[in-house]
């Protein structure tokens, strides 16, 4: 399912038009996006959360050039399912 799926279904089942839809579902998106730039988390009971996890420094090869790296720590974002959701979907 796409962005447009999303927005043509939403639009459809609450009867908005579709380009207040798509410009609710952006927002949102900004929203997220912009939470975790602060390292926030966002939780959507019901749902589930928009987390960040941290990964630790680690040491890499590049096996084409035979040279170790170094990683540094970072966040990544991730998203984790609320127990309704996940019986849901399983």
């Amino acid at each position: 399912m796409t962005k447009q799926d999303i927005v043509n279904a939403i639009s459809k089942q609450t009867g908005v038009d579709r380009n207040t839809t798509l410009n609710v579902v952006e927002s949102f998106m900004e929203q997220v996006k912009a939470s975790l730039g602060k390292e926030e988390n966002v939780y959507l009971r019901g749902f589930g959360s928009f987390i960040l996890k941290k990964r630790a420094r680690k040491t890499a090869r590049n096996i084409t050039q035979n040279t170790t790296m170094i990683i540094p720590e970072h966040n990544i974002p991730a998203f984790k399912p609320a127990k309704i959701f996940f019986e849901t979907v399983k």
